[in-house]
């Protein structure tokens, strides 16, 4: 694959990612009736709910941001592992949480070069 078709797709997945998690933290943000009622089933409470969407909200910029995109993939690789526990816990589907997690993953090995050497290079 030529390098130029390698970081369009690294770009559009990134893009994708900041959709699917913008919406998301936005959402936290927000904090319409809904989604509180929805948190408060598994035990958030509105105050925390928010703290959660600015740590999605701050490690989505982090790693839309291509100088600490690094450190972003890892703070939400962390954040969406959370979620997926927090999911299990409640006996909630985990497939979306699983999903990102695994769009994410695949965007930061192609999005970095230098990450996919030190993983599977021996």
């Amino acid at each position: 694959m030529k390098q130029k078709t390698i970081k369009i797709t690294g770009w559009v997945l990134t893009i994708l990612i900041g959709l699917l998690l913008g919406l998301s933290a936005s959402l936290k943000l927000i904090q319409s009736e809904e989604t509180l009622a929805q948190a408060a089933t598994i035990g958030i409470d509105g105050t925390t709910y928010f703290i959660i969407g600015i740590i999605e909200i701050v490690s989505l910029l982090l790693f839309i941001i291509p100088r600490t995109s690094i450190v972003g993939a890892l703070l939400l690789a962390a954040y969406l592992g959370g979620a997926i526990a927090t999911h299990l816990t409640n006996q909630l589907p985990v497939i979306m949480p699983i999903s990102v997690q695994v769009l994410l993953w695949i965007t930061a090995f192609i999005r970095f070069p230098e990450l996919r050497q030190r993983l599977f290079v021996k």
